[in-house]
């Protein structure tokens, strides 16, 4: 059912009608042109909703963004990471797909700084992105948002990186856009302001905007916890009376049991080589818009892009 397009009480936002929706989406795969079946999939118009949500319904916008984030599962192969990959991350419970969801049916991702146990940025990026692709393998049909719960019990500065953080949240604001329902700072010190003032900046503001600080001290606080998550299932270290907490023998089960699941979006040798045929084809050009298209903001000017367009408008087709 259409509704009318209109400015929400954040000025940033705007609702379109589903045939303005539908006309954004063409609009996209126009720009985008023909793909490989291992990058098509990641192209659905959900997917493509989601992009054009991030860029303000900015066709062009998310069309770059998308394409950047094609290119990033090319090289980067998120799908195909294993828990024996990234084991050894995981073994403190420093973060892990919790074993119940909110009220919404939302995947929840728990996360402890104060057991940070590694020190290499691309381990932590590269189990951090495990666990996305996990969280979104176990969405319910109706869903295509996750809930962080961070709990900063015995936590320090030391237990915090700003480059991890900048790259994480990097990762999640341009390669998986609109999939964060929820973050949730539970408890987090006097110190930790300190901190939140230095990587506040690297946040865009609809992912600011989802960040919530809740303290178990403070009843109007403690009401968002209950309107999230049944407290009976809720971990009892955010005041939910759940006191099974992380185990790990049973988490490694269970992600490896994910593990196969995620095989099917695991390429044979020669869709990779098509694959990485199609990045040659989908050259830097075409993965981002021209530098000139770009101002000392970070927006795209609008001009025209006709000669690119007609490169792949025949060839724009439903996903």
């Amino acid at each position: 059912m259409s509704t009318s397009k209109k400015s929400s009480s954040n000025c940033d936002e705007i609702s379109l009608t589903s045939d303005e929706l539908l006309k954004k989406i063409i609009e996209v795969k126009s720009i985008l042109g023909p793909l490989p079946e291992k990058l098509s999939m990641y192209c659905s118009d959900a997917s493509i909703s989601r992009y054009l949500r991030a860029r303000n319904w900015h066709a062009k916008k998310a069309a770059k963004m998308l394409k950047e984030t094609l290119k990033w599962r090319l090289e980067y192969k998120p799908e195909e990471i294993r828990w024996e990959d990234i084991a050894h991350e995981a073994e403190t419970g420093k973060l892990y797909r919790s074993n119940f969801v909110d009220k919404l049916g939302r995947p929840v991702l728990v996360l402890r700084p104060s057991r940070q146990n590694t020190s290499s940025t691309e381990g932590q990026i590269k189990y951090f992105v495990y666990c996305m692709e996990n969280a979104i393998l176990n969405l319910p049909q109706n869903q295509e948002q996750m809930v962080w719960l961070i709990d900063f019990h015995n936590f320090n500065l030391t237990h915090l990186s700003v480059r991890v953080t900048k790259e994480t949240a990097h990762v999640l604001q341009h390669h998986y856009p609109e999939r964060l329902g929820a973050g949730i700072f539970f408890n987090p010190p006097k110190i930790f302001e300190q901190f939140w003032k230095v990587v506040r900046p690297f946040l865009e503001p609809k992912t600011r905007n989802k960040l919530k600080f809740i303290y178990a001290d403070d009843a109007n606080s403690m009401k968002i916890m209950e309107d999230l998550f049944d407290i009976n299932c809720l971990d009892s270290a955010f005041g939910g009376n759940n006191a099974e907490g992380f185990d790990l023998l049973k988490y490694a089960e269970s992600m490896k049991e994910d593990d196969k699941r995620m095989l099917f979006w695991t390429s044979d040798g020669a869709s990779n080589l098509a694959s990485m045929m199609s990045l040659n084809s989908i050259d830097d050009a075409s993965l981002k818009l021209d530098a000139s298209l770009v101002d000392e903001s970070g927006d795209e000017r609008e001009e025209d892009l006709s000669p690119f367009n007609e490169d792949h408008k025949a060839a724009a087709q439903s996903v």
